[in-house]
């Protein structure tokens, strides 16, 4: 049994009993950290573990967002799960949730129980659209979080549909700030005792994300339209077609202009007064994302890259996932972590993209099948007997 004995969070324990991305990524992050967590499912697993694609047997899906973690199986509606939930929670020192506000109430552990039963006790709860307001029980899933919060109308070709990402940027957000919101109260409760509620609405960090569209609107009345890959703010950039394949250039600044120009070929163009500020390279967007087109079709991207590295222009090649997950850098990074499940052996995932010079994330353990640590959170956790833990299988209760 790996234990969680070092990195910043070590003694910290979380119950997780949270599904799908947001919630399992903010319990990973702090998991990472050195904290130990206990991930809570139904004794079927949670609704992704049934979503393709799968690796012998078991949804790819998991190995995202459960490493690091021990997985305990619960039936939450059995007569004898309640007692089992609040002994969980008098055991943790952070508790992670996303369901529907008003779902943990009705299980009988909304906040006011916890801490009844857990004084200094801290709730992560994260929902669509938050614990208040008149939209607080909608239902939310990472599209509609985009396009409730106005991201999907700012996402695509200017002539074209909105957009989602090709992610699930919304969840990713917010279970980011999810494990912000969780470290901040642990650095609170560490010097005050005080625990608290953290409450994290997806529609908030989608609209805190809009940037200068956002700005734009609240400062000026100004709706900015869609602009596919350009820039919303300088020209040119865009992505250019190569030989090979597309390549996107960076060259929109007063200093980038001239350095692609003289890359072309093309002083006149650096010279030309039409050019000679950000307005009006943005006003005649068109004509040079043109002539630089024409230049870009006749070079190879590795050729193209090599004259704007020499020259300090911001480019990339448009890589494919299968690209950049084989890059030198991605490897220089350990953006790829293994760990070797003693079930399905090596299982490869996307590294944290947090480098902590003295105290760095680490992988200690697999992501888990469904209860594969009943014995560890039953028995060495809560203290319960062999007997009772057979008993309580039999029951279905785990």
């Amino acid at each position: 049994m790996a234990n969680a004995t070092t990195g910043p969070l070590a003694g910290v324990k979380v119950l997780d009993l949270s599904r799908f991305i947001a919630g399992p990524l903010c319990a990973q992050i702090l998991a990472d950290f050195g904290a130990e967590v206990v991930k809570l499912e139904r004794p079927g697993g949670e609704d992704s573990r049934h979503h393709g694609p799968y690796y012998r047997d078991e949804s790819i899906y998991m190995f995202l967002y459960h490493r690091n973690k021990y997985d305990a199986s619960l039936d939450t509606r059995h007569p004898e799960a309640l007692g089992i939930l609040e002994r969980l929670i008098e055991w943790a020192d952070v508790v992670v949730e996303n369901y529907r506000p008003g779902t943990i109430e009705k299980m009988g552990i909304g906040y006011e129980r916890m801490k009844e039963l857990n004084p200094d006790i801290i709730l992560v709860s994260i929902s669509g659209f938050g614990q208040t307001g008149p939209d607080s029980r909608r239902a939310l899933f990472d599209a509609i979080s985009q396009a409730s919060s106005g991201l999907m109308s700012m996402t695509g070709e200017p002539d074209g549909k909105p957009t989602l990402s090709g992610t699930y940027i919304a969840d990713y957000t917010t279970g980011y700030q999810g494990a912000i919101g969780a470290l901040m109260a642990i650095l609170h409760r560490e010097r005050t005792g005080e625990g608290q509620l953290v409450d994290i609405a997806s529609f908030d960090t989608m609209f805190s994300a809009l940037g200068i569209r956002l700005m734009s609107e609240l400062m000026l009345g100004q709706d900015m339209p869609r602009s596919g890959s350009r820039d919303l703010l300088t020209a040119p950039v865009n992505v250019y077609e190569a030989a090979d394949g597309p390549i996107y250039i960076q060259a929109g600044t007063a200093s980038l202009f001239p350095r692609l120009c003289e890359v072309m070929k093309r002083p006149e163009l650096a010279d030309d007064p039409r050019f000679g500020s950000v307005e009006g390279r943005m006003a005649h967007q068109e004509y040079l994302e043109g002539e630089i087109g024409a230049w870009a079709a006749t070079l190879t991207t590795d050729e193209i890259a090599r004259v704007l590295d020499d020259a300090g222009v911001p480019y990339a090649k448009v890589a494919s996932v299968a690209e950049v997950a084989r890059s030198p850098q991605i490897a220089a990074r350990d953006m790829i972590v293994e760990s070797e499940h003693p079930e399905l052996g090596m299982i490869r995932m996307p590294g944290n993209p947090v480098k902590l010079e003295k105290t760095p994330p680490t992988v200690r353990k697999a992501p888990p099948r469904v209860g594969e640590d009943n014995e560890y959170v039953y028995r060495t956790i809560l203290g319960m007997s062999g007997e009772d833990v057979a008993r309580l299988r039999e029951a279905g209760a785990i």
